[in-house]
């Protein structure tokens, strides 16, 4: 029996993890429940979780910790206007959070390539900037990047553990908070970590479509310039969520990529990453994280989702186009902060 986490539902007052333990004599899974906390009253106001909230999460079921918050522009094309135009106002707002995920939860979750991807210096480089880099992204596993509609807030008692990630230790500090229950600050660490690596770090714009009760997010981020190579690298974190009862399965993909040196490349395939993804009432989402590169400062990215109903019908379902956009601030090596 694979590793899952029970949900609220079925656990309104602590939270508990089952644990895969196997008889050698007989060859069988058992399962042990054994308390990790306690589930705290969601924060339905507009105020943020800080730095070191324990959470579970509402879609993916995973547990994880706060690093920091954004309020992001959120440009949804569900919302129409009398006249059916899409509405684009840079004036709705949503909190969203970079997070720490637990390393055992992420093992069976629907989330792919979960990381935080940075342009990396290069060994021996002393300038401390990003005109020499090596040709890839390197990347720091077991982040993502939630909605604060996602989160459901738990406290650790005292007689558990915090999450598993090798950062927590770095980043957060025990604070006992009573007989019962113990928090988590943050260190010197996560501060300096945050304002050295901010520009790049921070989720500014949020982009989401629906088509027939599909509903695809895209948050993109500029990680930096490759001065060897004369390159601009974006990530982008893909979110997909079946909003309705009928099963279907991603078949295939199509994306147009507008540089503004006037260049469109399309790109087709099968799945994305290497997978088809079947989203049903019990399993809705999906989530991924890759990598665009332009030979220019800006662009923009859209496409199509091809799904498959249990029928054989098809379903095109729109990407939202979204800006590919060069921060104008000098960047950061993270791992300069995390290291050591």
């Amino acid at each position: 029996m694979s590793l899952r986490i029970i949900s609220q539902r079925f656990l309104r007052s602590h939270l508990l993890i089952p644990v895969e333990l196997q008889c050698c004599c007989q060859r069988k899974y058992s399962v042990k429940l054994y308390p990790m906390g306690k589930f705290q009253e969601p924060n339905e106001k507009a105020d943020s979780y800080m730095p070191g909230q324990m959470f579970f999460h509402k879609v993916f079921a995973y547990r994880g910790v706060v690093l920091q918050s954004w309020q992001a522009r959120v440009y949804d094309n569900d919302e129409k206007d009398r006249t059916g135009r899409t509405i684009r106002s840079k004036r709705k707002t949503q909190l969203y959070y970079q997070v720490l995920v637990d390393k055992t939860d992420s093992q069976f979750i629907r989330a792919e390539n979960l990381s935080m991807s940075f342009l990396p210096l290069e060994y021996g480089n002393i300038t401390n900037n990003r005109n020499t880099i090596q040709a890839q992204p390197n990347s720091i596993p077991g982040v993502d990047y939630v909605s604060h509609q996602d989160m459901m807030p738990y406290q650790v008692t005292s007689d558990a553990k915090p999450i598993k990630h090798e950062l927590f230790d770095k980043f957060f500090t025990e604070i006992p908070d009573s007989d019962t229950t113990k928090r988590y600050e943050e260190k010197d660490t996560l501060k300096s970590f945050q304002e050295s690596n901010h520009p790049w770090l921070s989720l500014s714009d949020v982009f989401k479509e629906t088509t027939e009760n599909i509903r695809v997010t895209v948050i993109p981020f500029y990680i930096g310039k490759q001065e060897i190579f004369s390159k601009y690298w974006w990530r982008y974190c893909i979110r997909i969520e079946n909003l309705g009862e009928e099963t279907v399965q991603l078949r295939d993909r199509n994306w147009k990529i507008f540089c503004n040196n006037n260049s469109v490349e399309t790109l087709q395939g099968r799945g994305v990453i290497g997978k088809e993804p079947r989203l049903s009432k019990d399993s809705p989402a999906f989530q991924y994280n890759s990598h665009v590169s332009l030979d220019y400062p800006s662009g923009y990215m859209w496409g199509l989702f091809t799904f498959e109903r249990e029928d054989g019908s098809k379903i095109e379902c729109k990407i939202p186009p979204f800006n590919l956009q060069r921060g104008d601030v000098k960047l950061h090596d993270p791992s300069d902060d995390i290291i050591g």
